[in-house]
């Protein structure tokens, strides 16, 4: 029960998080693009593959790991929102922007990944 608390406490804030940052940038940039849900799930991508590396190498509790990877990250990122966007620019006859969404998240978002692993084993590096 207590490693679900975790999770359930991790979640909540990344949704929080997500809801902020989302609308602040979707705000700040007001374009047709959705430049917050893009921002987050690439954020979201490079800390999950930076905390994947520093979790392998350091000792860190199940609870802590599942409060950062499935509750703050699995809420902080936006896939669903991402698919929902994605569907709606190609319904409202936006072809052009439903696919470079499509494009553009995919290969942000896998390098964003590397990166945050590449990142996190030069800082483990760094620090032995």
């Amino acid at each position: 029960m207590r490693h679900l608390l975790f999770i359930a406490m991790g979640g909540s804030l990344g949704a929080i998080t997500r809801y902020i940052l989302s609308k602040n940038i979707h705000n700040l940039f007001n374009h047709i693009y959705p430049f917050g849900t893009m921002f987050v799930n690439a954020t979201g991508s490079f800390l999950i593959g930076f905390f994947f590396f520093f979790f392998e190498n350091i000792i860190v509790s199940n609870d802590i790991k599942s409060f950062l990877t499935i509750g703050f990250l699995g809420a902080y990122t936006t896939f669903s929102t991402y698919s929902l966007e994605t569907i709606n620019f190609i319904r409202d006859g936006e072809i052009k922007v439903g696919l470079m969404n499509i494009i553009m998240s995919n290969i942000v978002c896998l390098l964003m990944v590397m990166a945050g692993m590449i990142c996190s084993r030069l800082i483990f590096k760094a620090l032995r």
